[in-house]
């Protein structure tokens, strides 16, 4: 078994297809599956499964897989260590709903290996999609909330994907308004005062249940109703519409527009905001430093971290 050979395992899961991993390798396909079947021979095991899809895991190989991160991740602390050079690129992946403190967070892990190669992903993307990431190994962990209406589904979900879900705070829930909202200035709102406002939230796509949505009270009539698919363009309509959404409070000072206001919501309904991760692995040094920074940011606003994991 060599070093490479590993290499080209974890390089095919992140980009889910052998012909794109072997471009990225500067290889050729036939020589990637070559290289694959000769690793499955030596060990004993089927890593990959050959469908019209796409190579995907075996139970066996993702087994293989969290040990061959952890040795590589090894190889590169040895190389630094005592060579004092780079060797491989960084890789890190990261899934989430809509929340700018997520992305801030990435911002600082970028920024401390701005003297490396690397090739960081960052997906803001829909519920159903940053649990499919986390399964296939596509993203690291991923970033999404509970709560008492969503629980059952998503836990059963994640309970299929063999993924973990820990907590990371609590939130009480907000509307996020323009500074030029007739509501600001009100120490909290209530549903009735929104009544008239236009309600905005994030599309599920297919998956555009209930119980996907990145918003509470999503089962809830609004009179007047718009989907987006990014943060920008909702932010866009929360001023240029008087609009308002429904989030856990959290603005980052340095990420998002500063035309924008969080308000309290007066609702019974609290929001559990946190990670997820395959049950089966362990987080990569890089994941724990992402964490890292994600928890400091989070307390930098006031939140308290859960530690019961």
């Amino acid at each position: 078994m060599r070093i490479k050979q590993l290499d080209y395992i974890v390089k095919i899961v992140e980009l889910g297809s052998i012909n794109e991993a072997a471009k990225h390798l500067f290889i050729t396909q036939p020589s990637l599956s070559t290289a694959v079947k000769e690793l499955e021979l030596e060990m004993g095991i089927q890593i990959f499964q050959r469908t019209q899809r796409g190579m995907i895991l075996t139970t066996e190989g993702t087994e293989f897989l969290s040990y061959a991160r952890q040795i590589l991740e090894q190889v590169d602390l040895m190389e630094e260590k005592y060579k004092g050079t780079e060797t491989r690129r960084r890789l890190f992946s990261v899934s989430a709903q809509h929340y700018a403190f997520a992305v801030h967070a990435f911002v600082q892990l970028i920024k401390s290996y701005e003297k490396n190669e690397y090739e960081f992903t960052f997906r803001e993307t829909q519920t159903n999609n940053i649990i499919e990431d986390v399964s296939t190994f596509q993203s690291e962990l991923g970033i999404l909330y509970l709560n008492t209406f969503n629980e059952k589904v998503i836990r059963k979900l994640l309970k299929e994907k063999q993924l973990i879900f820990h907590p990371l705070f609590t939130a009480q829930p907000h509307v996020f308004v323009s500074k030029k909202n007739p509501l600001v200035g009100k120490t909290s709102v209530t549903l009735s005062d929104l009544e008239n406002f236009p309600y905005l939230s994030f599309e599920q796509g297919q998956f555009n249940s209930f119980h996907f949505s990145e918003e509470i009270l999503s089962t809830l009539y609004h009179k007047k109703s718009i989907r987006v698919s990014d943060r920008a363009t909702l932010f866009n309509f929360l001023i240029g519409l008087d609009g308002y959404t429904i989030s856990s409070g959290v603005l980052s000072r340095e990420l998002n527009d500063e035309n924008i206001v969080a308000l309290p919501l007066e609702v019974d309904e609290v929001m559990e905001i946190g990670w997820i991760h395959p049950a089966q692995m362990s987080l990569s040094p890089m994941g724990e430093e992402y964490l890292r920074y994600l928890k400091e940011h989070i307390i930098d606003y006031g939140f308290t971290i859960l530690t019961n994991e």
